[in-house]
């Protein structure tokens, strides 16, 4: 029976060698779970160290970017109004304004008004002593006596003549003498009766009247001096001041609004606290290319005579704007070779941006200005925009400082 146990033992060893003939030892089985658990151990390592330098940079990165947009002060624009008074210089001129002149050669005999006098139209100014004209005169008037006398005795002989040609008393050619020397006396009459004419009316010019009612503003001559008409000598100067012709150019922005109607007001610095009214009457209906400027003209009421022509006033219309304006500081404006631009904060995909849009401007005082084209009220201006803004770039918009302290 030991013999049989011994026999069965050594069967059952071969049995369990014959059925596991491949199988791994146990030492490289744990080699490979070792080198796995190695690799897993690696590869933990390698994220863990991984990640946080990824974040890190991602981070770093994030930051640099929020470092790199420019802080900016955005604004909203504020809406001016659609009607607004604009103030423009004038210049004052007479309702008329005319300088006499003398159109007969003689001496100043008598003026009668000096600067400053109203006269009324047709009223005599001075006398021009001209003996010369005074015997040509006379001697027109002798020479055309004799000529209508010459030219009645011609026009008997052709009547006469005529009347014996049809009676073949004379010979046709001595009658055809006689009408004919008649129309020639006939044309010797009216050549001295236009000298008489012309000669009255230079005598007529001895005497200097006003041309309508106003003011003596100049007067150059006293009696006794010559006057020689092809020197053109000014005698007097006369202005109608009852009313005065105010003309200002008008910018070409506010040229459709300067209409025939529009009220004015016109201050002046002599008359500290007074306001005189006006109305514009008229333009010129064209635009001066070289001032790009309307020229208008407003009249105003002088009858008390306290203005006077020739003076300056600043004139102020109240205008009706095209469109509605928004106004803006000046520091906001972009010079560059694009045009006139002005740098806005709008959303973007990553946040706030900016963005350049072209501007047209209105009204400018100085430290405001009117933009009338390219804002609108959702707009953010950004107020002083650094010279490297670009169009797109981000930008980090801050409060602007409070009391003189630095933007938060």
């Amino acid at each position: 029976m030991d013999q049989e146990r011994r026999d069965e033992r050594p069967q059952a060893e071969g049995g369990q060698h014959g059925t596991t003939p491949d199988a791994p030892p146990l030492s490289g089985r744990v080699a490979v779970i070792t080198i796995v658990i190695l690799l897993i151990l690696a590869v933990v390592l390698a994220i863990a160290g991984i990640v946080p330098r990824v974040r890190a940079r991602t981070t770093l990165s994030d930051q640099t970017n929020a470092l790199a947009a420019p802080d900016v002060i955005a604004i909203p624009p504020q809406q001016g109004a659609v009607k607004q008074e604009i103030i423009l210089p004038g210049n004052m001129y007479a309702y008329s304004d005319a300088s006499l002149y003398a159109r007969t050669d003689g001496y100043l005999s008598k003026w009668y008004f000096d600067i400053g006098a109203h006269v009324r139209q047709g009223q005599l100014l001075a006398v021009i002593s001209s003996p010369e004209v005074d015997k040509q005169l006379l001697q027109a008037r002798a020479d055309l006596l004799t000529a209508e006398a010459n030219a009645g005795l011609a026009k008997t002989n052709s009547s006469r003549y005529q009347g014996l040609l049809t009676q073949n008393a004379v010979s046709k050619q001595d009658t055809d003498t006689f009408v004919t020397q008649a129309a020639s006396t006939n044309s010797t009459v009216k050549s001295s009766q236009a000298n008489v004419e012309r000669l009255q009316e230079l005598q007529s010019f001895e005497k200097i009247y006003a041309p309508f009612s106003g003011v003596i503003t100049a007067r150059n001559v006293d009696v006794g001096q010559l006057i020689n008409s092809g020197a053109g000598t000014q005698l007097f100067r006369i202005s109608d001041l009852r009313t005065l012709r105010v003309y200002v150019n008008v910018p070409q922005i506010y040229s459709q609004a300067a209409i025939p109607g529009t009220a004015a007001r016109l201050i002046l610095n002599e008359f500290p606290g007074q306001t005189f009214t006006g109305r514009l009457v008229r333009s010129a209906r064209a635009i001066d290319p070289a001032s790009r400027t309307l020229l208008v003209e407003i009249d105003v009421d002088n009858r008390n005579g306290k203005l006077m022509p020739g003076a300056y006033t600043a004139v102020h219309m109240d205008v009706q704007n095209a469109a509605v304006p928004y106004i803006v500081p000046v520091s906001a404006l972009i010079f560059r070779t694009q045009g006139l631009q002005v740098g806005t904060v709008v959303k973007g995909p990553n946040g706030d941006q900016s963005k350049l849009v072209q501007v047209k401007l209105g009204e400018d005082d100085g430290t405001t200005v009117q933009v009338i084209e390219g804002l609108d009220a959702q707009s953010r201006v950004i107020e002083n925009p650094p010279d490297s803004l670009i169009d797109g770039e981000p930008v980090h918009v801050v409060q602007p400082a409070k009391s003189g302290g630095a933007p938060e």
